[in-house]
């Protein structure tokens, strides 16, 4: 069974969250993605939650900006350490270290920074279809196939984008979904979660975008041309799985080329047949693979 709540954090940001599984037991949190929110994960933390999966408590929070967490108004508020801070109270709020943290798409952006800054906090690091930000910079600043996906990010750094994304009931967020293999999954109730989401915090999430520098050059913005990551802030010593799908139209395979120089213990997995909604596709497959990762 799913609970849902308010987590205030000492820092004055409150995060709604899910969770199943007794507060107590080693924990595993989810992070998830735009444009999604916590409530993706609710079949992972229910079947984690049950004593023959481990007994696991496991807490989804919605990332600041999402659903009914705070949402400032600052877009600089939506930069890479203000994120990691509130995913490092929350975890001091759940007892400790976690067992493992678990994320997907920006929910893996924020996991990759903390366990390159906060290593204490988590034994181990699962990632789906998120990419590091080494090999994620070193493609939008010398690979055109990846400019090229990621050109999207672009149109939702836009002043318009929400009035644009509202239009003809989110016509163009669903095609996030449909356009990129179908999305069978997708169902009428799916949808009307998705809108609840949307009518609440399009903004929040759009600030993501804006508060990255990690996106294609334009003119009047060098984008990822701008950047560089010294070594020490990409490296994550962590024990890492990545579940990589391989047919994710927006973050194409190279992402995981040369992962290991920057993870030193990964375990890599490609997927072939499974797009960027991976989660939503097979959730089985995930806890599988979440299941043996753990066990080791």
């Amino acid at each position: 069974m799913i609970q849902a709540w308010q987590q205030p954090l000492p820092h004055g940001v409150t995060l709604s969250c899910r969770a199943a599984g007794e507060r107590g037991r080693p924990v595993l949190m989810f992070l998830h993605g735009f444009p999604e929110a916590a409530f993706i994960w609710d079949e992972l933390l229910e079947h984690f939650a049950r004593p023959e999966h481990g007994g696991y408590r496991c807490v989804a929070p919605n990332l600041r900006g999402f659903e009914a967490s705070s949402q400032p108004a600052d877009v600089k508020a939506y930069r890479a350490r203000h994120l990691v801070q509130d995913i490092a109270a929350l975890v001091a709020v759940e007892g400790g270290p976690l067992a493992c943290l678990v994320a997907h798409d920006w929910g893996g952006a924020v996991a990759w920074s903390l366990a390159n800054q906060r290593p204490e906090l988590a034994r181990k690091l699962a990632i789906v279809n998120s990419p590091h930000p080494a090999t994620f910079l070193r493609e939008l600043q010398s690979n055109p196939r990846q400019q090229q996906a990621s050109a999207y990010m672009n149109f939702l750094v836009r002043p318009d984008a929400e009035a644009l994304l509202r239009q003809d009931g989110y016509r163009r967020l669903f095609a996030f979904f449909t356009s990129w293999g179908g999305a069978p999954w997708l169902t009428e109730q799916l949808k009307a979660r998705y809108r609840a989401v949307w009518d609440a915090s399009l903004t929040g999430g759009l600030n993501y975008y804006r508060a990255s520098p990690l996106r294609p050059p334009r003119p009047e913005d060098p984008g990822a041309a701008g950047v560089t990551l010294p070594r020490e802030a990409v490296t994550v010593d962590v024990p890492t799985l990545v579940l990589w799908a391989m047919d994710d139209v927006a973050l194409p395979p190279e992402l995981v080329d040369g992962l290991e120089e920057f993870v030193p213990d990964l375990t890599l997995e490609k997927v072939p047949g499974a797009t960027h909604w991976i989660i939503h596709e097979r959730p089985q497959f995930i806890a599988q693979r979440l299941a043996a990762f753990l066990a080791q």
